[in-house]
């Protein structure tokens, strides 16, 4: 089915249009209060003004194309205008930030003002033409009132208070599944990868079984993580969002010191997956620090002797 361009529509499918669109936003809205509320009672409750502001457009819109063209407002979707407002799906998305919200409200008001400045050349109704630059106006002011909002917030104390719970959140179901998957990942494939290679010093024998060793410890954590809680109660997210973050940080975490073995000579090889094993650790402990509030030097003790540990074990393993 061909689409119509703005330009082509006629008052009567310009003001239907809008009525849609008023519609739509107004219950993204609402979805988008009602995901936020528990999280965020500041940012659900200036979600729920905007509402209520697109709810009060709808009304005009629709008292004037009463007035004008009758009871039968025809269906005229986004998909059907060419050019039209495209808006983002962000009910997919498992993780839904503040900064996400507030980008998304920006950037819908400004689409809304672009539409209604754009069709208002479009139509010789003056009653039409009215209204429409009326709306264009006020979501202006909305672009401004968002705006506005999170200065209050910040003014306030909300601000830190919902920053501080979005941290939490993050942390809970990004963070922490992750961090426990390549600790995982680059610790416990130590001392398989590193056995292999000092008992048959052989760069391919130790990247098959270091290849081996990750994917499937990659496997096994991001089930165990998948199944071992709903979410529900803890606040710890979608199981399989945090199953598959964890399942990944586990592979990426061992096959990291099991590339350099694709190299053919083996000391080459060897000293460079020492470097990277030394490379891993640090950052495991930078996480820890910067997200776990662990003291840094405290979070590099606790790593580095527990690889260290890994790493001997699988050299006395491999040399016996």
């Amino acid at each position: 089915m061909q689409k119509k361009s703005i330009k082509d529509l006629t008052a009567q499918e310009i003001l239907a249009l809008a009525i849609q669109n008023e519609e739509e936003d107004g219950r993204i809205y609402a979805d988008l209060a009602t995901r936020m509320g528990a999280d965020f009672p500041e940012t659900a409750k200036s979600l729920q003004a905007m509402r209520d502001e697109e709810d009060g457009h709808r009304h005009r819109l629709i008292e004037l194309y009463r007035e004008r063209f009758g009871e039968h407002i025809p269906l005229i979707r986004r998909q059907d205008v060419k050019g039209f407002i495209a808006r983002k799906p962000l009910w997919m998305n498992a993780i839904l930030t503040v900064p996400m919200v507030r980008r998304e409200v920006e950037s819908m008001e400004q689409e809304a003002r672009d539409f209604y400045e754009a069709t208002i050349a479009r139509t010789s109704d003056a009653g039409v033409r009215q209204l429409l630059g009326d709306l264009a106006a006020e979501e202006t002011k909305h672009y401004d009132l968002a705006e506005s909002m999170d200065e209050q917030q910040k003014r306030s104390g909300a601000r830190d208070k919902e920053d501080e719970s979005e941290r939490r959140r993050f942390v809970l179901q990004v963070v922490q599944p992750g961090l426990a998957g390549l600790m995982d990942g680059s610790v416990s494939t130590l001392a398989p990868v590193f056995a292999a290679a000092f008992a048959t010093h052989q760069s391919r024998d130790a990247f098959l079984v270091g290849m081996a060793a990750s994917i499937g410890a990659g496997i096994s954590m991001g089930f165990a993580e998948a199944l071992s809680d709903d979410g529900v109660l803890s606040g710890r997210g979608r199981p399989w969002t945090r199953g598959l973050v964890c399942g990944l940080m586990t592979t990426a975490g061992g096959i990291g010191h099991t590339l350099p073995f694709l190299i053919s000579s083996f000391n080459s090889a060897m000293w460079l997956a020492v470097g990277i094993v030394a490379i891993e650790l640090a950052v495991i402990a930078w996480i820890r620090h910067r997200y776990m509030d662990s003291p840094l030097l405290s979070a590099m003790f606790q790593v580095v002797v527990g690889g260290v540990l890994v790493f001997i074990v699988g050299i006395l393993i491999g040399s016996a």
